[in-house]
């Protein structure tokens, strides 16, 4: 007799993106919107609470709101700042910037780090 056991299906979870996030993509170069957008959906829809090497909590709230940062893109210059609601199995994008150096921008706004 053979048992064969299987997993349940992973807890997918429902990305909402912040009314203010259209206006910090649009200060980003247009090249970059389908990576963010992609790398999010493949980084956040699944496990957005385990840390990874790209995927962290926050030591701090950002000024935002967001209480986990995904880095992504070339030289991982691209920020994510998120927040996940088990219950409603959601994850809420706060805000998206563009990272040179030691400095974030957000929509034009510079964040020092």
């Amino acid at each position: 007799m053979t048992i064969i056991l299987t997993m349940p299906d992973e807890r997918r979870f429902r990305i909402v993106y912040d009314h203010q996030v259209a206006t910090h993509l649009a200060s980003i170069d247009s090249k970059h919107h389908s990576l963010i957008h992609r790398t999010i959906e493949e980084q956040l829809t699944v496990q957005p609470d385990v840390e990874t090497r790209n995927r962290k909590p926050l030591r701090r709230p950002s000024a935002l709101g967001g209480v986990w940062e995904l880095r992504l893109g070339p030289d991982n210059r691209f920020r994510v700042f998120y927040n996940i609601d088990r219950i409603a199995a959601r994850v809420g994008v706060v805000a998206i910037g563009e990272k040179d150096d030691s400095t974030l921008r957000i929509g034009g706004e510079v964040f020092d780090l």
